[in-house]
């Protein structure tokens, strides 16, 4: 089994790990010996639900032959400038602040915006909508383009 195989292998065992506990596995990534777990469920994500989390993939990859070798294990929710994820992050959180960074398919060049999200637009192609904080100007993106988006923490 190659490397790959196996990365895709052991993200769907912890994602059935987290949901075996009411919980959905947002990110699943390993840098520089620390495996991080980004976790969310309806009405947030409690610590409780972290050590639980944590506990079980700790007992998972103990046990399995996936093994990153020696880890760390983190396991949290994803904080108030969550990145979105997916269409269903774009819907979910319409009516918010977000900043969007994305590349112009024309210029190749990185641009990145500040504004309140309008969802996702019923076409073809996924184009997410947003009103710019700065020119009140709607601004559209095809999801493709999109090379990370957090919301804005509303302090």
């Amino acid at each position: 089994m190659g490397h790959k195989e196996i990365e895709a292998e052991l993200e769907a065992e912890l994602a059935e790990v987290a949901a075996s506990s009411g919980c959905e596995l947002l990110e699943c990534e390993f840098v520089g010996g620390v495996l991080r777990l980004t976790l969310d469920r309806p009405g947030g994500v409690t610590l409780g639900d972290c050590q639980t989390v944590s506990k079980q993939v700790s007992a998972l990859l103990d046990v399995a032959d996936f093994g990153p070798g020696k880890y760390v294990l983190e396991v949290s929710s994803p904080g108030l400038d969550r990145k979105l994820y997916n269409a269903r992050d774009y819907e979910r959180f319409t009516g918010r602040r977000v900043r969007v960074t994305w590349r112009d398919p024309e210029t190749a060049r990185k641009q990145t915006v500040v504004g309140d999200l309008n969802g996702l637009l019923p076409d073809d192609e996924a184009q997410v909508a947003l009103v710019d904080s700065a020119t009140g100007e709607e601004i559209r993106i095809l999801l493709k383009y999109i090379e990370l988006a957090r919301l804005v923490p509303e302090l």
